[in-house]
């Protein structure tokens, strides 16, 4: 077995991130909107504005009260889309209840929606255009899917979880890269025996400790998207040391897909300047 290590993959990513920069002497600038005090979103921002710091990436965060309405919020999208020095716009979720994070995604600029959850990027992604913005999490579990050398051609891979954030697009961006894929989720039938069949397992459902090995084809590739609290530990929808006995390559929690996917972001950050400066 061998360790997917994206806490050393993301810190790769920065660093050829930060010589792009300093080569072309730019400074892109992205604003992550924080809306209330979840204590979690918190961490997420502290350690993405650390991050983008590293590889000369001007971050700033706007703060809006909880309270906020859904049109003050959807507003200051707007204002920040008309912003020509602002390149890169995330709004922090979770989103306090009773605001819509669909709609407030659907506010942002296509060419500033670094997250890459707006419906003009993930349908470009969809139809395989080429030209939009990945969402940042699936392009983190690509990039350390290539990362192992696995040709990805030709393999099943099932993806347990089918949420808009990580499973559907996924799930697209596998199949760009001519994988057979098949989408699960708790709800599904048999659910272990299908998961049996995977060359490749991507769990990203928010269970626990969900998959064993037994669940695992002997030589399987496993990435692990989840993470809770348990016990007062961080772990991933995987049985790690379970399941480790019978991967080919696993990714951990933490220090697996996490740190790649502030790498994305912020990469994301880079190509959306690209794509605004030469559009002029």
């Amino acid at each position: 077995m061998e360790l997917i290590d994206g806490k050393k993959l993301a810190a790769e990513v920065l660093l050829a991130l930060q010589d792009k920069i300093a080569q072309e002497n730019v400074k892109p600038h992205l604003v992550i909107v924080l809306v209330g005090d979840n204590e979690a979103s918190q961490i997420y921002v502290r350690n993405k504005l650390k991050a983008a710091e590293k590889v000369g990436i001007v971050a700033e965060v706007v703060c809006l009260p909880a309270d906020v309405s859904q049109q003050v919020l959807g507003d200051k999208i707007v204002e920040l889309n008309h912003d020509n020095a602002v390149h890169g716009i995330v709004v922090q979720q979770p989103l306090p209840e009773g605001l819509s994070i669909d709609e407030v995604v659907e506010k942002i600029a296509p060419e500033k929606d670094v997250d890459g959850f707006g419906i003009s990027n993930i349908g470009k992604l969809v139809q395989n255009l080429g030209g939009g913005i990945i969402a940042a999490t699936p392009k983190a579990v690509l990039n350390m899917l290539v990362s192992t050398g696995v040709a990805l051609a030709g393999k099943h891979a099932v993806i347990i979880g089918r949420s808009k954030i990580v499973g559907r697009p996924l799930a697209a961006l596998l199949l760009n890269h001519d994988c057979t894929v098949t989408v699960a989720h708790t709800k599904t039938r048999n659910l272990a025996d299908l998961v049996r069949t995977a060359d490749i397992v991507v769990a990203a459902c928010g269970q626990p400790k969900l998959v064993k090995k037994d669940w695992l084809k002997k030589g399987a590739v496993v990435i692990d998207v989840g993470i809770s609290r348990v016990g007062g530990r961080l772990c991933g929808d995987v049985d790690f040391e379970n399941a480790a006995e019978v991967c080919s390559f696993i990714s951990p929690v933490p220090r697996g897909v996490g740190p790649m996917t502030v790498a994305m972001l912020l990469e994301n950050t880079f190509e959306a300047f690209n794509l605004q400066r030469r559009k002029g």
